[in-house]
């Protein structure tokens, strides 16, 4: 087959993708998820252990005053977790659209291709070896676990007979995330920082503070605006290795950008909340079904979407048992293990 023939076949398989596309409906969601999240953030700042009325909440606001009680607990610890929550979610759920679309795998997610669990590596590794040391550092050092993790996930699933498959990619993420942990696990218990891991382990919001959110709000932003940059290339990509060479992608470079968004997009929120899976995985499946595959919609929404179910995750974590919270990574895997099950059957029975 010629390129001219190659690239009619490749244009007339995107047309027919673009039928399966709903912008219509992407708005909707866009819009309308921006308007319920803001929702949300409000009766997250002002619901708690200590109920704030809204009226409290919008004088704290734009009226702080450094005396009232109730206006240190919204600055000091309601707005900085439910503004982690929000890039949390976003950021876990980009990340996830973008494996899914570059690896055409349902489910690929930063959880379940042991960039979590690299990433908890080398944090025990910084408190067991360096304790006291700088934020800023251990930031860097979960970014170097994350990219260790998801490097020798791929090589393993590069290296088997008959190359990379949505199967052997989770099996590999699987076995590296189980050995980690083991590894991480052991060095807690030999240098006794047990306890200083296992709140990163438990994903929770509530540790989060200003600074944390000052130093990766612009590595964030930056990833979330690179993705929708890329996201053309990506959707292109998603329908296929051919199709995309014959759009003229250069699909190595593709994949080489998309890796980097994806480990500053994890990195980064893996280093705030902790070790939460199936954002990723549960947010760029079903926004595929509302808005279809075209991944300038997809991206966007997923965004959006992301933030949204942490935080409302992280508003129920604090209603289950109150005054106490339960982890937000233990809710949001409530939901997201049957769904992977599902999606592991479904991908089961098209094989």
């Amino acid at each position: 087959m010629n390129v001219y023939s190659r690239k009619n076949q490749s244009e007339n398989s995107l047309k027919k993708q673009k039928l399966r596309t709903r912008p219509l409906a992407a708005t909707f969601i866009i819009f309308g998820g921006i308007m319920l999240t803001a929702f949300v953030f409000v009766l997250s700042v002002s619901f708690g252990a200590a109920d704030i009325s809204f009226r409290v909440v919008w004088e704290a606001v734009f009226q702080f005053d450094s005396n009232n009680t109730d206006h240190n607990i919204i600055w000091e610890l309601r707005l900085p977790r439910i503004l982690g929550g929000a890039m949390v979610g976003a950021s876990f759920a980009v990340a996830g659209a973008i494996m899914q679309g570059m690896t055409r795998n349902p489910l690929a997610d930063s959880g379940l291709l042991g960039l979590n669990a690299g990433a908890a590596f080398a944090l025990a590794i910084c408190f067991a070896l360096f304790p006291g040391m700088p934020y800023l550092q251990i930031i860097l050092f979960s970014f170097v676990g994350a990219a260790l993790g998801a490097v020798l996930v791929f090589g393993i699933g590069w290296m088997a007979k008959g190359g990379l498959t949505p199967l052997r990619l989770v099996l590999a993420g699987a076995a590296l995330s189980a050995l980690f942990m083991a590894l991480s696990e052991g060095i807690a218990l030999y240098y006794n920082i047990g306890q200083d891991l296992a709140f990163w382990y438990a994903g929770a919001l509530s540790g989060t503070k200003w600074i944390q959110l000052k130093i990766m709000c612009i590595p964030i932003a930056a990833a979330l605006l690179g993705s929708i940059l890329l996201s053309k290339s990506i959707t292109m990509l998603s329908l296929g290795e051919d199709i995309a060479r014959g759009l003229g992608q250069r699909t190595q470079l593709v994949r080489l950008a998309g890796t980097i968004l994806v480990l500053i997009l994890a990195g980064a929120a893996v280093s705030i909340v902790g070790a939460v899976s199936f954002v990723g995985l549960i947010i760029p499946h079903l926004t595929r079904k509302l808005v279809g595959v075209d991944y300038r919609w997809i991206i966007p929404c997923s965004a959006v979407l992301g933030s949204l179910l942490v935080m409302l995750a992280d508003l129920g974590a604090r209603m289950v048992n109150p005054p106490a919270e339960t982890p937000v990574g233990a809710l949001i895997a409530l939901i997201g293990v049957p769904f992977f099950l599902f999606l592991a059957r479904s991908e089961r029975r098209e094989l």
